[in-house]
């Protein structure tokens, strides 16, 4: 179910719904509990699955920021205050240049 899932991605817009449509009922009407619930998660999110289509954006970048924030907050340990923490995460995602003129 999941290899045939990702012949989603390979779709049309056009045929993308009809294709989500087909796979949906296929995994909702199995006994595969972890599928169904896949299912319904996909189910909640219907139109950003399918908004994918248009912008071809994922959160891919979103999860690299807060890779970088985790980061931050592991360095940022000992400080005793959030604007501690909200500097460091300032310093390593925000890509400051520190070139001072010489």
């Amino acid at each position: 179910m999941k290899l045939n899932f990702q012949g989603f991605y390979q779709k049309s817009l056009q045929t993308a719904e009809t294709f989500l449509k087909k796979w949906y009922f296929w995994a909702t009407h199995i006994l595969l509990e972890p599928m169904k619930k896949a299912a319904y998660i996909i189910k909640n999110h219907w139109d950003g699955v399918l908004r994918w289509f248009e912008s071809r954006i994922n959160n891919g970048i979103l999860e690299g920021i807060n890779s970088l924030i985790q980061a931050a907050k592991a360095r940022a340990r000992g400080y005793r205050t959030e604007r501690a923490l909200t500097t460091m995460i300032y310093l390593i995602a925000g890509k400051l240049n520190f070139d001072l003129p010489t």
